[in-house]
């Protein structure tokens, strides 16, 4: 069976993304949809709500909030 790459690079923040879906069980697509449903627009803002409400490590917050905010989407 091939493995099906990722719609994202292997590099940079976006290298964090398989082990974010491995450790908090949700893929990349559902934690921007949690990003742009929690009405916060500031990047450590929505770092913070990561951190606080899902337990999200600051790394891991900080690289999907960054990928997101680019206007980057795992949707494909």
């Amino acid at each position: 069976m091939a493995e099906q790459s990722a719609p994202w690079p292997k590099q940079g923040p976006a290298s964090y993304f398989p082990s974010i879906e491995k450790k908090y069980g949700r893929s990349i697509a559902e934690w921007q949809k949690i990003i742009a449903q929690c009405d916060l627009k500031k990047h450590m803002a929505i770092v913070g709500y990561l951190k606080s409400e899902y337990s999200m490590g600051h790394g891991h917050a900080n690289a999907l909030v960054f990928w997101t905010l680019a206007g980057n989407s795992a949707t494909p």
